[in-house]
């Protein structure tokens, strides 16, 4: 018997994955300051950088159309300099404490925060409060970020990906929706913003509904309340300040719509499929995240399974709900190669509708669940990620155990819960598909699938492979 042998015997045998090691959220602590300010401290022992955000609530998609994708830029501009300070000034004064400030803009809310060593968390905070309080938005900074969004945008034309993402949401979604274009807006709203637009969409979100201030890291030996108060104790909501209305946030799709985005010579087509999603605060999602991993959100997922590894079509194929305040999109997606293009869009509608009619299996239950229990501890090795979690609570408004409670509601989904969730929110009747790719080659096999009306998008600048 050679010493080899049982080397070669167990190198065919693929490792299981092991007992999931149990794990809680830290828990937060909650407060507030005499201005209303709502305060969570998570105490994380061990972690002496300390991360404060300050949680405002308001978003893209509380902004007016026409001035879309001024929040993203106010938020960027925050930092860029305040009455007391200007952009190099400012950051200065944040390097002398070892701290970093940032401010960023979503869809669902805006963070300020710091990241700073714990015994300077005091000063630290102070030039938050003044990027918070005393924002300048100096012209030629804003006009700065406003004309790298404008490259950026005249890029993504050029980009299949992203074309695809623009045309795709547009599809979806009605026109008067803030969700059938991008969070940081389009050319034509991007172009008017300046200075003053920047301030009034500030002004419009820094009224501190809502607002709350989210602090994680080793905070053993600090006075948090006589730390915070001094200098965030005046913060709390403005008198009269009301929520803006709800956007509209309905789908635009009566049926099955097929759309090809022209694109000459192309050898590959960007597939987008799906529709108007769901929102973060859905009853079953827990079921709907299961199903999601299972249809196209692992590696072995049955869209990635039959696309890339039974098919050879694509590198990778993918799908899930982006859950946001309001129903964000559903999308099923991957790139292939110009004559695989009908052959996959057939392929990836018929795993859709294999995951309304067969539940999963066993295998396919476990791998899901195991890799969702699993990488959930390692999101949150660091402050950062903790605070933003917590932050999550507050924009979305959901329980205090939330976070505890998601791997046991994770691991008792069913098979049966996945099944009934794809059935309950995948609707194949209603259907945007949206293709990029040269329409000469790929739009008469596209339609011989027979899936719907389809339309041939002539769009000069997709054509061209150029920004216009």
């Amino acid at each position: 018997m050679s010493i080899l042998d049982p080397l070669e015997a167990t190198l065919g045998q693929r490792p299981v994955p092991g007992t999931p090691r149990p794990f809680h959220f830290p828990a937060v602590e909650r407060g507030s300051l005499s201005g209303g300010l709502p305060v969570h401290a998570v105490h994380l022992p061990g972690r002496p950088l300390i991360t404060a955000s300050l949680i405002l609530p308001m978003g893209a998609v509380d902004e007016p159309a026409e001035i879309g994708g001024a929040t993203v830029l106010a938020a960027r501009a925050l930092t860029e300099g305040t009455r007391r300070r200007d952009a190099v000034a400012l950051v200065e004064a944040a390097e002398r404490l070892g701290a970093s400030l940032h401010a960023e803009a979503g869809w669902d809310a805006t963070k300020i925060g710091v990241d700073v060593p714990a015994e300077r968390l005091a000063p630290a905070l102070e030039l938050l409060a003044e990027v918070v309080r005393e924002p300048a938005f100096p012209p030629h900074e804003v006009e700065r970020l406003r004309d790298q969004r404008l490259n950026d945008l005249l890029q993504a034309k050029a980009d299949p990906a992203r074309r695809a993402e623009e045309a795709y949401l547009a599809t979806i979604y009605e026109s008067a929706s803030p969700y059938a274009r991008p969070a940081g807006g389009l050319r034509d709203t991007v172009a008017l913003i300046d200075a003053g637009v920047v301030g009034t969409a500030y002004g419009s979100w820094a009224s501190f509904r809502r607002a709350a201030l989210v602090i994680g890291g080793d905070l053993g030996g600090l006075d948090l309340p006589a730390t915070l108060e001094p200098i965030l104790g005046d913060l709390g909501p403005a008198p009269g300040a009301v929520a803006p209305p709800a956007p509209p946030d309905a789908g635009r799709l009566d049926g099955v719509v097929v759309r090809i985005v022209h694109r000459p010579g192309s050898v590959q087509s960007e597939l987008r499929v799906g529709h108007r999603g769901l929102s973060r605060r859905i009853p079953d999602y827990h079921a709907v995240s299961v199903m999601s991993a299972i249809l196209g959100g692992l590696f072995n997922s049955r869209l990635n399974m039959k696309l890339r590894e039974e098919k050879g079509y694509t590198y990778g194929a993918g799908a899930g709900f982006d859950f946001r305040r309001h129903a964000g999109p559903f999308t099923a997606r991957a790139a292939v190669n110009t004559d695989a293009t009908a052959p996959a869009l057939a392929d990836l509608l018929a795993e859709l509708r294999r995951m309304r009619e067969s539940a999963p299996t066993e295998a396919e239950l476990g791998a899901a669940r195991d890799y969702l229990v699993g990488v959930f501890p390692l999101r949150f090795e660091t402050p950062g990620p903790v605070a933003a979690a917590v932050g999550g609570l507050v924009t979305y408004e959901l329980p205090d155990d939330e976070l505890e409670r998601y791997r046991p509601a994770i691991e008792a989904v069913t098979g049966a819960d996945v099944l009934a969730a794809a059935r309950n929110h995948i609707d194949l009747e209603r259907l945007g598909v949206v293709v990029v790719g040269d329409a000469d080659a790929v739009a008469a096999d596209v339609e011989a699938l027979g899936i719907g009306a389809l339309e041939v998008v002539r769009d000069e600048e997709a054509s061209s492979g150029q920004p216009a």
